[in-house]
């Protein structure tokens, strides 16, 4: 980056916008040591622009005086290396007067015919006649790269100028609300539809406004597609929202509030069914009638028996009903 370089394409005045921006974006990219050679897809991605938009606008900076391009091989491969960029402010700088090869409109000083001497000869003789020496371009020389032998801009598959790529949209073939209908018709079968139509008391013959064409078959399909309900059930909730309901509804959007009730209900359902079964209740205890034989089944027994758990009179009692003997009573520590 040069900031002589941009500094100076920014004082140029009477260019258009974008070959204003293009002749920017080169000296940004203007080394002082090394000149200025980006290619044409870093130029174009730079600018925001296709390649055929940049070559149009480096030409016209090449008209006005403002850079020079020159064109370079690689010596080994004779394959194209980026265009060399002589911008205006360089030294030795001097604006293209020539037209060596007219079928492309650019390059080197040397040997080529001018404006001038090339008068009286037609566009295909100054083809045929000199050749440009860097593409191979007329019957003079071949091309020796890989290339096609005539890169020029009448060429379908020139690398000179790539036309832009612009995909045109083709026109539906028909119009949307025709497709619309077709998908609501595909969805929801006419014998689902008749179903509901039945369910609902309407003659099909004649059909209110609301329930003609794919509109009511398209808010059939929400209804599936949207609260999750299968046709079946669509065919049940419209068949008992018939029965509460002396007339029929004047369209599908009448019955939104019933379907969604018979979602709601669905879902319900489904999370009963996935609850865990509640465990079965301990059978209670039965409650203690006799003490008398339940604290001497405790005194007879190995059991811990604290003494102040049996009374006087319980213990009266139990002796007095023979359940345990004062020698057992003794060892159990009650007196």
């Amino acid at each position: 980056m040069s900031h002589e370089a941009t500094n100076w394409a920014i004082k140029q005045r009477g260019l258009k916008p974008t070959t204003k921006i293009v002749l920017w974006h080169l000296c940004d990219r203007f080394n002082p040591d090394y000149g200025c050679f980006p290619s044409q897809d870093r130029l174009a991605h730079d600018c925001e622009i296709s390649r055929s938009t940049l070559n149009d606008h480096l030409g016209q900076l090449e008209a006005v005086g403002l850079l020079r391009r020159v064109p370079r091989l690689d010596p080994a491969t004779k394959r194209q290396l980026p265009t060399r960029y002589i911008l205006g402010f360089e030294p030795g700088f001097t604006p293209v007067a020539v037209v060596p090869c007219p079928e492309i409109g650019h390059g080197e000083d040397g040997g080529a015919e001018t404006l001038d001497d090339a008068e009286g000869c037609t566009g295909d003789a100054m083809a045929n006649d000199l050749p440009c020496p860097d593409f191979g371009h007329g019957d003079a020389a071949e091309a020796v790269s890989d290339f096609p032998a005539d890169p020029c801009p009448e060429n379908p598959e020139s690398r000179v100028r790539i036309s832009d790529t612009n995909p045109v949209r083709e026109p539906l073939s028909k119009p949307v609300k025709e497709e619309e209908g077709a998908q609501a018709r595909a969805a929801i079968s006419d014998a689902v539809f008749g179903e509901l139509l039945a369910a609902l008391g309407l003659n099909s013959e004649a059909l209110p406004g609301w329930w003609q064409g794919w509109p009511p078959r398209l808010h059939v399909q929400r209804w599936r597609d949207e609260l999750g309900l299968t046709e079946a059930e669509i065919i049940a909730a419209a068949e008992a929202s018939r029965q509460e309901h002396p007339e029929p509804p004047d369209g599908p959007k009448a019955l939104d509030r019933v379907m969604q009730r018979a979602a709601q209900r669905k879902v319900e359902d489904a999370r009963r069914k996935r609850r865990k079964p509640k465990a079965t209740p301990a059978p209670a205890t039965k409650p203690i009638t006799d003490l008398p034989a339940f604290y001497a089944e405790l005194v007879n027994s190995d059991r811990y028996l604290p003494v102040s758990a049996i009374s006087n009179t319980m213990r009266d009692a139990m002796l007095a009903r023979g359940l345990v003997t004062p020698a057992r009573l003794r060892e159990r520590g009650v007196r």
